[in-house]
């Protein structure tokens, strides 16, 4: 009995001993693991507040053309392109994608566009076709880079010596990096711009590839007054003729051209819009082939479409911009894209 109780005592000594050392030992590993942990979640904390605080950051930015939010840097240079809108050059390709177009009459009844893109840019735009100087002075109100596909040696100077930073395409004609033909149209119509070979093209110049444009003025909701309309004509000429129909569900205007919706080859989409700004502009003929001198600087009278309403007011020439206004005040766009059309004072604009 005496053996049994000593082993027995032994076996409770050691078993004490080794809980003592076991939990002199365990508040020290608790404590390592404890700060790990708040370390952990202090890292996680951080993180996440410093995400939220740029998330909220990004939320106050804004594309200075479409007024839209965005999380992305706008920082960059707006890029113009003149777009070929003679009906072999249909459907045209990155159109729903542009910010801003500008439609004006080029030669004869044929308009042209220039397309302005800068929250979202295309790999393909185009077709692209000749400059003409109302399209670059346009471009230059927005420090925009601009880009065509020939042009007459005296309108090629004047580009040249505009101060205008710009791409002729027949400099770079069918060079697989920048432009590009596609075999499926006859030339003039399938010359296309390569927007991926910009960045090289730009730097090649020695252009300044940063510096996003001013932005333009755009309204809250709900500011807009004007006389209710569904569709609204643009007639050019006997052969020309735009319309905008309005979709009140996506609060867009719907564009088609000789009574065909706009459809984007790119992606099939409607070409639709938030704006339409119709401006009417003294226009001159100045040589037996049609082409035209447009004043985009002395101002007059136009039209703003907005949320299925129409109001009249007049346009001001601002720093190379065309804005409108009311009564000497200037007003806003909704935010989103705008078409703009610039019309002569014999085109008609009729309303529905």
């Amino acid at each position: 009995m005496r053996k049994l109780t000593f082993f027995s005592l032994l076996a409770v000594l050691f078993l004490s001993a080794c809980n003592e050392e076991a939990g002199a030992a365990q508040p020290e590993e608790t404590k390592e693991k404890e700060t790990a942990v708040e370390e952990q979640i202090e890292t996680e904390e951080n993180v996440t507040v410093d995400e939220k605080e740029e998330t909220e950051q990004a939320r106050t930015e804004t594309f200075p053309l479409t007024g839209e939010a965005t999380a992305e840097k706008a920082d960059h240079r707006a890029l113009s392109v003149m777009v070929n809108n003679h009906p072999k050059a249909r459907p045209q390709s990155g159109l729903s994608q542009a910010d801003i177009v500008y439609e004006v009459l080029a030669e004869g009844q044929i308009t042209r566009f220039l397309a302005l893109f800068h929250s979202d840019i295309p790999d393909t735009i185009g077709p692209v076709r000749s400059a003409r100087p109302y399209y670059f002075e346009i471009a230059d109100g927005f420090d925009a880079l601009y880009t065509y596909h020939g042009a007459s040696t005296s309108i090629n100077q004047q580009v040249a010596g505009s101060g205008v930073d710009y791409l002729d395409g027949a400099m770079y004609d069918n060079n697989g990096w920048l432009f590009e033909r596609s075999s499926d149209r006859a030339a003039p119509h399938n010359s296309y711009l390569l927007t991926e070979g910009v960045e090289q093209a730009v730097a090649n110049k020695g252009y300044d590839e940063s510096g996003e444009p001013e932005a333009l003025p755009f309204a809250e909701e709900g500011s807009f007054e004007g006389t209710p309309v569904d569709d609204v004509q643009i007639t050019y000429g006997s052969r020309t003729n735009v319309s905008f129909t309005y979709d009140a569900a996506k609060e867009q205007f719907l564009r088609s051209s000789d009574g065909e919706p706009t459809i984007d080859r790119l992606n099939e989409e409607r070409v639709a819009v938030e704006n339409v700004w119709i401006i009417e502009a003294d226009h001159r003929i100045i040589d037996n082939a049609g082409r035209r001198a447009i004043d985009l600087t002395s101002g007059g009278n136009g039209y703003l479409l907005q949320k299925g309403q129409m109001k009249e007011v007049e346009w001001k020439n601002v720093d190379g911009r065309l804005l409108p206004y009311k009564d000497g005040s200037p007003l806003a766009f909704t935010p989103g894209k705008t078409w703009v059309n610039i019309i002569p004072g014999n085109a008609a604009v009729e309303s529905e």
